[in-house]
Order: C-alpha cells, then sequence, then structure tokens
C-alpha cells in the first residue's frame, strides 16, 4: 500500500464546499495507479471560514480518503517541527507538499525560509528514513502579482527551493520538484487570487500527478 501525505496551506486543505486538488489527485491515481494506495495524514477537515478554524466535513466530494497534514495559514514554518511525529504515526512513504507563500507573507523571508524547507526535509527523514517527497514551489497569486517586493521574495524562494531539492535529494529517501503549474491564470483558476477553483485544483494536482510521473513512472500523465 503506497501511503502519500498531501502536506500545505489554505491551498491544500481548501474550504467548505471545494474538492481540493488532493481530491483531483486521488480519482487520477484511482485511474492511473496500478497498485493500493491511499491519502494519510493526522488531519481529514476543510477550513471553515464562518467558524474561522478546520472543523468543516463539507467537501464537494467525500467519498475519498480526505487525511492530510495541511493548514489555513501555515507554513514551512509550522511544518518542519511537526513532520517527523506526522510521518511517522502515518506511515507516510511520499509527502505531496505545497509550501512557502504564508512563510514569505508573514512570517520569514526567502532565506529563512528555505532554511526551515531543510529542517522540514531531517524532520521527516528522522523517522521516515526512506521517505520520499515531491514539492511544488510558490505558484502564481495576487500577491505577488501587485507587490514587486513579495514577487522578489517568491521568486528568490524558488530559486533556494529548487538548489534545496537537488542539494537533499538521495536514493534512499528522493526528492522531486514539481514543476509550477503551467498557464496558471489568476482570473480562472482561483476564485480569489489565491485560492484555487475547480480549474485550478485540476492544475496543481496535474502538477503533483506529472512529478509522480516523470520522477519515479507512478501513474500516467494527468487527464482532467
Amino acid at each position: 500500500m503506497l501511503r502519500l501525505m498531501p502536506v500545505g496551506d489554505s491551498m491544500t486543505i481548501g474550504s467548505a464546499g471545494d474538492h481540493t486538488w488532493r481530491y483531483r489527485l486521488w480519482r487520477h491515481l484511482c485511474a492511473t495507479y496500478g497498485g493500493p494506495f491511499t491519502l494519510v495524514g493526522p488531519r481529514e477537515t476543510l477550513y471553515d471560514k464562518t467558524a474561522d478554524a478546520p472543523v468543516s466535513y463539507a467537501y464537494a466530494e467525500p467519498d475519498f480518503p480526505r487525511r492530510h497534514l495541511a493548514g489555513w495559514g501555515e507554513g514551512w514554518l509550522h511544518m518542519a517541527p511537526v513532520i517527523g511525529a506526522a510521518a511517522r504515526a502515518a506511515k507516510a512513504d511520499v509527502l505531496l507538499v505545497s509550501l512557502g507563500l504564508i512563510d514569505l507573507g508573514f512570517y520569514t523571508d526567502a532565506g529563512q525560509t528555505a532554511a526551515n524547507v531543510r529542517a522540514f526535509v531531517a524532520g521527516a527523514r528522522e523517522t521516515r528514513p526512506g521517505i520520499g517527497m515531491v514539492v511544488l514551489p510558490v505558484i502564481p497569486n495576487i500577491r505577488a502579482a501587485a507587490d514587486d517586493h513579495f514577487a522578489t521574495e517568491v521568486a528568490a524562494f524558488n530559486e533556494l527551493l529548487a538548489k534545496a531539492v537537488a542539494d537533499l535529494d538521495e536514493p534512499r529517501s528522493p526528492l522531486l520538484l514539481a514543476a509550477p503549474p503551467p498557464a496558471y491564470d489568476l482570473h480562472t483558476d482561483t476564485y480569489d487570487g489565491t485560492h484555487p477553483n475547480p480549474e485550478g485544483e485540476h492544475k496543481i494536482a496535474a502538477a503533483f500527478a506529472e512529478a509522480l510521473y516523470q520522477g519515479w513512472d507512478l501513474g500516467a500523465p494527468y487527464t482532467p
């Protein structure tokens, strides 16, 4: 049984009524992966904006393994200290990680965020020495489109992230850097300039699916 753990911020946990990219990827792998697999993690809820808390189970499609390690407003800074225990408890084989926007927006600069990436990888490997990871760079968002300084920080972090993945990749615990979703459009792929709508969910799922297929021959090219 291949055990995949989605790790992320608000774009990964989703909010009440969303399908989430987690669901889109699950559906794709159900059709293309030749063996048993599931999604794992210590959490399973969506974020409820009315309650301002991750307490919703109102998935647009609830019939899938909803486990994850994602949180609204959480980043590499928050996940690095907890990933080891979470990966061990879930017996995760592969982490699917989409983080960084929150860090750069509220907590740390590009260099500090990259240091937390390295701490995250070390924490995961401490409890799961053979774990694999697929990491998505920070994708287009409305703040980067409107704020030149923030856009510069995002670009700098994505370069440091690529370097960290290259430096830390090893045969026993491989790391893959997913390519950003091509033609990701803030107007047509998000509902507020940051959070994905159904089209955006498909594009994020495709980024992970293509990395899994191209890097490890797992699954197949993504078809929505």
